[in-house]
């Protein structure tokens, strides 16, 4: 594992926010959900791609606030233009555990 510096850590944008839409993602490779992310009024909503369909269901999803990074570049991802990504812990067979806050928090929240 390379380490990295305090100005390195500074750039990663992590932020709250709340789920607020869920779709099945059928033209992913691996199964996956599209989920729309609101992170408040500076930064908005944003959707990503998901592969935490193992743990999760779309009703589980919904409404939960997670973490993500919200300053990487937009990738295509299929049909679909992923603009954040969502935090979590990778287990066996890839089985993701996402990483939220124990308590509601304000959208839009820095991690750091």
């Amino acid at each position: 594992m390379s380490e990295i510096d305090w100005n390195d850590f500074q750039k990663v944008e992590m932020r709250v926010g709340s789920v607020i839409k869920v779709e099945d993602f059928p033209e992913a490779k691996n199964p996956a959900f599209k989920m729309w992310i609101d992170f408040g009024a500076t930064i908005g909503i944003k959707k990503t791609s998901a592969q935490v369909t193992k743990r999760y269901n779309k009703e589980d999803l919904l409404n939960r606030q997670v973490i993500a990074v919200v300053n990487f570049p937009k990738k295509q991802i299929a049909n679909f233009m992923s603009e954040c990504l969502v935090i979590g812990a990778v287990g066996e067979d890839n089985d993701v555990t996402l990483l939220s806050p124990d308590y509601k928090v304000e959208n839009g929240i820095k991690i750091g």
